[in-house]
């Protein structure tokens, strides 16, 4: 049975670690010397291999979800990383965004974890998405309604306003898609099935503008109309393509990857879309500039899921800080779910 636990950590992990030594580089300095390989250094003086935060709250997260789901463990996991170094690369941490910082130490002078992050319109960072992925295997055979509680609990301990919950159920609800469809098909499903979605929780509906580029398809009336009404034209190729968000076909000067978190999830579903394997969408990510290791971790999440584990060089596994640490994790993380049948 496919280890999707695996792909999930190592796919951010690797993508994260491409990212790190030329995080807030932009993308003209970043094609001067582009990165083709696994490097070291640069902008945190770091070895080659080192993940930031972004691997290491995903860690937290799954090595919590080892032991079944519990937001206060959750919660308990991710304060002994930024005050006790626990599952940092090598021992301390070295970058933190300031909203998952202010969150973190609210959980440590006692937030209630949903009630942690912040709510202001400034505080749609990347920070809940970039750690979000470990939640699939948990989620992989609920209902939505069930999905969406649990999405925005986990996202709300460091992010906690609609737009970054928003952003969290789009890329775990695309991910799931992934399991069973390519990556195109998977945005075109994304899109009609969240029509319905958005009108049963307003309040994520009033932020969906916001990903009209993922989201901005046909309705499902419009869909189910002319599937009726022109059995051909919906058979057909042009229909496919006509009927998949714009983010597939947008151009690469189109392409934002900031800190903010509708631009690292449409950055990395276009990464996914523009290549053909894991280390083509990750190198792509990475050579965007801007926000090099969250878009490298959310585009290598995906990739992983889309191609596999074995798809990840394997020389870029094995420089990973903490590696056989990673194997462990991964192998308790798949134990407790592998009576899911993926």
């Amino acid at each position: 049975m496919r280890n999707i636990c695996k792909d999930i950590l190592f796919g951010v992990a690797v993508g994260d670690a491409l990212g790190v030594p030329v995080e807030f580089k932009d993308r003209q300095t970043i094609a001067m010397n582009p990165v083709t390989d696994m490097i070291g250094y640069g902008t945190h003086q770091q070895p080659p291999g080192t993940w930031s935060d972004d691997s290491s709250l995903s860690f937290c997260l799954a090595e919590s979800l080892c032991d079944g789901y519990n937001l206060d463990d959750i919660s308990s996991k991710f304060v002994g990383w930024l005050y006790k170094g626990h599952w940092t690369p090598h021992g301390e941490v070295f970058d933190i965004g300031n909203t998952t910082r202010n969150a973190i130490n609210n959980l440590k002078n006692g937030s209630q974890p949903t009630l942690a992050g912040e709510t202001g319109d400034y505080s749609n960072g990347n920070g809940s998405l970039m750690r979000i992925l470990p939640l699939l295997p948990h989620l992989v055979h609920l209902s939505f309604e069930e999905r969406y509680q649990i999405i925005s609990d986990v996202s709300s301990i460091t992010h906690r306003h609609p737009r970054s919950i928003l952003g969290c159920i789009v890329f775990i609800e695309y991910a799931l898609n992934l399991l069973h469809q390519d990556s195109l098909l998977s945005l075109r499903k994304l899109s009609l099935d969240f029509h319905n979605h958005l009108e049963k929780y307003p309040e994520l509906g009033k932020e969906a503008h916001h990903y009209h580029r993922l989201l901005g398809c046909m309705t499902n009336e419009e869909y189910d109309s002319l599937k009726i009404s022109d059995p051909q034209a919906y058979e057909s190729i042009d229909f496919m393509e006509a009927s998949i968000p714009s983010i597939s076909s947008a151009s690469l000067d189109n392409i934002r990857s900031g800190g903010y978190i509708v631009d690292t999830l449409e950055a990395s579903i276009w990464c996914l879309i523009n290549s053909k394997n894991y280390k083509e969408a990750v190198l792509l990510a990475v050579n965007l500039g801007g926000d090099t290791d969250t878009t490298g971790a959310v585009t290598g999440g995906l990739a992983a899921l889309c191609y596999g584990f074995e798809s990840i060089p394997e020389n870029w596994v094995n420089q990973l800080a903490r590696v056989d640490d990673i194997v462990e994790l991964s192998g308790r993380f798949y134990k407790y779910y592998m009576s899911i049948n993926f």
